[in-house]
């Protein structure tokens, strides 16, 4: 079996993979927060990903290194700065170090989140983000693609959509964006396995009617997802939310307009 590092462990998405890989792979299961005790197959390490040295103790005989561990959504920016760029970049230079041939990382929708919702997108786009926290997912994306250009590395980029801890969309923004916890397994099982690529950016979506996110160009890599947000919609409408206009006119949504204060008529 491939021996599997999951960084961010202890988080949401961290424990639904945690669940869905167990027997498939070895896993290092590595976070500072607490941790379910260890089950067969499973190694519980306590790692820091601001601290280099934490990180190269870890490493030792990893094949793939899922990378989750971050802040999870817009926040200060020395918050954002510690965990989401400099640990992005000790993740990757501990796996160079390490030898680890490949690294998952998690990235964000929020990486373009300025594009227009009406456009759908794929993966060649520019890089757009909507808050700081979308700018620490495009660094991580560039980190990657340098990391497997320069040294070999076979990296992929998940952009990960609305990830539910409770598995069920519930907002208007998810008919478009959300992503199950079985469709994120196997999308996660994906880019763990597939034989051979180099850098590939995929987006993290269920096959939710309303996607707007085009994973055409990655059909190779094998993802199928199986669910669907539009089971849910009936009762989403039922609620009688609605999204601000001005969220309705991109990609991101909400982190469009966390601190706000431009004019989206100039915003192309």
């Amino acid at each position: 079996m491939k021996r599997v590092l999951v960084t961010g462990a202890a988080g949401h998405i961290g424990r639904v993979l945690r669940a869905g890989l167990r027997g498939q792979y070895q896993l290092r299961l590595a976070d500072i927060a607490p941790q379910a005790e260890a089950g067969e197959g499973e190694e519980i390490v306590t790692a820091d990903i601001t601290r280099l040295a934490d990180l190269l103790a870890v490493m030792e005989g990893v094949d793939v290194v899922v990378h989750l561990a971050g802040i999870p959504d817009e926040d200060r920016w020395e918050k954002i700065r510690d965990m989401n760029i400099e640990g992005c970049y000790n993740v990757f230079e501990a796996a160079r170090q390490a030898g680890v041939k490949r690294v998952v990382f998690a990235s964000s929708n929020h990486a373009v989140g300025f594009h227009r919702r009406d456009r759908m997108i794929d993966a060649t786009v520019a890089p757009r983000p909507d808050s700081r926290y979308g700018v620490s997912k495009v660094f991580g994306e560039a980190l990657g693609r340098m990391y497997a250009d320069k040294h070999g590395m076979s990296v992929a980029c998940m952009r990960i959509g609305s990830f539910r801890p409770d598995n069920r969309p519930t907002a208007p923004r998810h008919l478009f964006t959300w992503i199950s916890h079985r469709d994120m397994v196997q999308l996660t099982q994906r880019c763990i396995d597939h034989p051979d690529y180099h850098f590939v950016t995929v987006y993290g979506v269920s096959g939710n009617a309303r996607n707007r996110w085009d994973n055409a160009d990655v059909r190779w890599l094998g993802y199928v997802p199986e669910d669907d947000a539009e089971r849910y919609a009936a009762q989403i409408v039922a609620t009688g939310q609605t999204e601000d206009p001005r969220e309705a006119l991109f990609h991101g949504g909400y982190g469009c307009l966390v601190e706000f204060d431009g004019n989206t008529e100039v915003i192309d």
